[in-house]
Parts: C-alpha cells; structure tokens; sequence
C-alpha cells in the first residue's frame, strides 16, 4: 500500500479499474463469507464476540491511559484485570445470595402456585359479576387461571435450569476463562487492527467507508455505554427498592429487571408481571400490588426522566422499536450469539440506511420533476 501510494505518477504500466459487476461480487462475496462463519462456527463464537464487545468498551479507556504515557500493554491489562475483579467480587456477594432466593422460590412454589390461582379466580369471578357471563364465562376464568399458574411453574423450572445445567455451567465456565484472555489482546492490539482494516479497505470508496464507520462507531458507543450504565442504575434500583417492600425475591427479581432493561419497556414490563406475581403469592391478597406498581413507576421515572437523559440524550439515533425487533431477531436466529450481534448489526444498518436515504434524496430518481 505504501509503495503504491509514493509510485510517481505516470511511471509504469496504467492499473486497471474494478468493474461494477466485480464490486457488486466482492460486496455479495464478503456477506456470504460473514454468514457462513456465523451458520459454521455459532457454537463456539460467543466468547469471542463477548471479548469484541468488552474491548469495544473499553478501547476510550484504554487510549486515555496510553495517552497519559502508560503502555497500551499494561493499560489493557489493568483494565481486564479489573473487570475480573467487579466480576468476581459480584459472583462472591451476589451469587450466595440468588442462590438463596431460587432455593426459596422452589420451596414455596406450590403454595405461590396455590395462592395466585386463589386470588386470580376471585378477581375473576368478581369481574364476572360486575361484566356478566357474557364477557367472562366459566371457560375464560379456568383459563386465565391456569395460565396464571404455567407463569409461576415457569419461574421455578428455569431457575432449577440455572442451578442444575451443567452444560449452562460449563459455557459459564468457558465464557469466564476464554474471554477475559481473549479481550486482552483485543484491547492491546485495537489500535492497530482497526488501522489494518482501514488499510484494507477499497482506496476509491475508503472515505465514504471511514465516515460510516465513524458514524455507527458514534451511535453503537453512545447507546452501549448509556444503556449498560442504565441497566446497572435500574438492577440496583429495583433490589434494593423491592427488597425494602418486604419482598422475600426482591434481589432476585430485581436484578433481572436490570438485566433485561436492554430489551427497551419488555424489560421492565416482564420485571413487574414477576414483582406482581410473587408478591401476591407472598402475601396472599393483591394489596402488595399497590407498592409493587409505586416502585416501578418510580423506576420508569427514574428511567425516563434522569438516566436516559443524561446517559444516551439525542446521541442515540436508535428507536426503541428498531431495537427490540433486532434483539428478538438476532436471539431466534443465533440464541445468544444473536443478542450480542444484534444491536451492532441495527446500528449498522440504521447508519447505511440513512445513508442510503439520502443518495436516493440527491438523486434524478426523486428530484426528476412529474411529467407535465
């Protein structure tokens, strides 16, 4: 690249220049490539881009430290060695704790069971008497009550999953041991491997490549960091205000709710079905709902009004909508693997449609006048 770059000009033999069809080729061929390693290689890909995206987030860092005169080396190091720390630290005061209210949560189940198919059949047949058999019959009632109580037998089944999958174990296992290694020489090496991909990029479509590349780099960082800083705020939040309700599962529940806040209001709203649900299986009347609703409320204001604000703003140019189809798509498609892939891949493809959006703007398709 170099020595083509300092070629006098007109000395030699004149290149020839790519032809449409073999842009259209290489661009067909490159896509099919990237497809082909995701179908072959799904199994064994998630540590590796869970590595990718801790690098990704730690890169800002990382060049603040090596700007600051320590080595990209040991920047990197510090700062995987670090987050191993957070983690493990988490592990030793959180995972007693969850296994703990799992344990309590399969002891109690089937008076939770009991008692949410109790109070589910007395609202309903309370709703009967108020709208008449007409709206709510026998059929509707046994319905709404047994599904009730599939809803509950779920929670237990997926947490006696998580206790007892030794496969679930060892990928745990593979992520905590192969990743940290894995986003370490990421991180010591980012610098030089985006510069080798810049390198290799096509010279006549290398500009208007680096500019979307610097635009999704813009949107995918703002909405990674923002939202996994929100889901930290929102998990805390919610175990520690469930927690002081008097909720027995609080941490738990909480916790969860955090986790699956990245999936934008299916989080929240899965979060407080669940609050619902073992809150009046805990205390056996609907009474607890009252406080189970005023702290997610508080929640979504808290949410709504200061961290999302002040954590993504208008630099997100993502729409919740976008996003869940994405999350959901990406998960159907390749499991977990998927949900990593997924938000790059939305950002991605919102920043070349844009793109796309305004060539077509600029161009004689739409500007031609009507005929007239």
């Amino acid at each position: 690249m170099k020595d083509f770059e300092e070629a006098p000009p007109g000395a030699g033999l004149s290149l020839p220049t790519a032809t449409p069809l073999q842009h259209r080729l290489m661009v067909l061929g490159l896509i099919a490539a990237v497809f082909a390693v995701l179908w072959l290689f799904s199994a064994i890909l998630t540590p590796f881009v869970l590595a990718t995206c801790i690098a990704y987030f730690m890169d800002p860092a990382a060049t603040r430290m090596a700007r600051a005169g320590l080595p990209r080396s040991l920047a990197a190091a510090l700062l995987c060695l670090v987050l191993i720390l957070i983690g493990l630290l988490g592990l030793l005061l959180l995972y007693p704790l969850i296994l703990a209210q799992i344990g309590v949560l399969l002891a109690r189940l089937p008076a939770y069971v009991a008692t949410i198919g109790s109070n589910v059949r007395d609202l309903m047949l309370d709703l009967e008497a108020a709208a008449g058999p007409e709206v709510v019959d026998a059929r509707l009632r046994e319905l709404v009550v047994s599904q009730a109580g599939q809803m509950m037998s779920f929670l237990g089944t997926a947490a006696t999953r998580l206790i007892g999958g030794g496969l679930a174990l060892f990928n745990i296992l593979t992520l905590l041991v192969v990743t940290p290694v894995v986003a370490f020489y990421l991180l010591r090496d980012w610098p030089g491997i985006m510069q080798r991909l810049e390198n290799w990029l096509p010279r006549r479509s290398a500009p208007t490549l680096m500019q979307l590349a610097g635009e999704t780099d813009r949107i995918l960082g703002a909405w990674l960091r923002g939202q996994l800083l929100c889901c930290l705020v929102l998990g805390l939040f919610y175990a520690i205000a469930l927690t002081a309700i008097g909720l027995e599962l609080g941490v738990m529940v909480g916790l969860f709710t955090g986790a699956i806040s990245l999936v934008p209001y299916v989080g929240s709203l899965t979060g407080f079905v669940a609050a619902l649900m073992l809150a009046v299986g805990q205390w056996g009347t609907w009474g607890g709902a009252g406080l189970v609703l005023a702290v997610f409320l508080a929640g979504q204001i808290l949410e709504g009004y200061v961290l999302y604000p002040r954590l993504l703003g208008d630099r997100v140019e993502l729409h919740p909508v976008w996003v869940v189809f994405a999350l959901f798509a990406g998960g159907v498609a390749l499991g977990f693997l998927g949900v990593l892939l997924a938000v790059p891949m939305a950002a991605a493809l919102g920043v070349l449609t844009r793109f796309w959006l305004r060539r077509y703007l600029e161009s004689p398709l739409y500007r031609d006048p009507p005929p007239g």
